[in-house]
């Protein structure tokens, strides 16, 4: 795969940085990313990862664009309020970089759909706050042995993670929180939404081009108010219903080495 002029020009910090370069680059245009969800985390990450040349963006999403996302989703204005929130990512991104092939798909995600909207995927990237969808992406993903990047925000914190096999996302969260906080009942500061999200982004570029050493196991936590951040190893739960070894037999269709 050949770079015409423009493409050195746009991507010319890239091609100089020694763990990406062309060969990397070449990755990332060969690449298919889903991003679950066009919010808050997902809104960042689709500009960074359509900036960075990924080569097909699926955004999946069924929600309208409302003026209270304004204040953190930067992949919409104001004139968007009332459309989807996956048309208007379309548009927004195809301005941003020509290149990259979008694919919107204005569709909720459940445990029925994600595996048929995560096919092809070389990388998914969650980024919704409801833990039945992150769930249900957990389980497509280590059933198809797509890599999973994790990122999820409220009042001033956030973490990313990284899942490609075992430990997965389960293992982290083993059941559904009952009283879960979202952004919308406990707040969430706008700027925190860039910080995670781009984050996210990061961890998928990574993935795909394998420069330097990914969030594999691994949870960032991330504090905005103190400006702190510290890394937690996340412990495969032995008896996990998704990814371990029993699960693993009675699904023959989830044949995921352990990572």
């Amino acid at each position: 795969m050949g770079f015409s002029p423009q493409d050195v020009e746009r991507y010319a910090r890239h091609l100089v940085l020694s763990e990406i370069g062309g060969p990397g680059q070449q990755k990332l245009a060969a690449s298919t990313v889903a991003v679950i969800g066009a919010g808050g985390v997902g809104s960042p990450a689709a500009l960074y990862l359509a900036a960075a040349g990924v080569g097909t963006l699926r955004i999946i999403d069924p929600d309208t664009v409302s003026l209270s996302n304004l204040q953190r989703q930067v992949l919409f204005d104001t004139v968007d309020t009332g459309r989807l929130k996956v048309e208007v990512a379309e548009r927004r991104l195809a301005a941003l970089n020509p290149g990259v092939r979008l694919h919107a798909v204005p569709e909720a995600l459940t445990a029925e759909t994600a595996a048929r909207l995560i096919t092809g995927a070389d990388v998914v990237l969650d980024g919704t706050d409801d833990f039945d969808v992150r769930h249900a992406v957990n389980a497509a993903c280590v059933a198809a042995g797509i890599p999973l990047v994790s990122g999820a925000l409220g009042r001033w914190s956030g973490q990313v993670g990284v899942f490609t096999g075992r430990p997965c996302y389960r293992c982290l969260v083993p059941d559904l929180p009952p009283d879960a906080e979202t952004c919308a009942r406990v707040g969430v500061v706008g700027a925190l939404a860039g910080v995670i999200g781009s984050m996210a982004a990061l961890e998928v570029i990574k993935l795909v081009t394998g420069a330097g050493e990914p969030l594999t196991g691994r949870l960032l936590l991330y504090d905005g108010l103190s400006a702190t951040s510290r890394t937690v190893e996340v412990t495969a739960d032995p008896g996990c219903p998704v990814c371990s070894t029993s699960a693993l037999i009675q699904s023959p269709a989830r044949g995921v080495p352990e990572g």
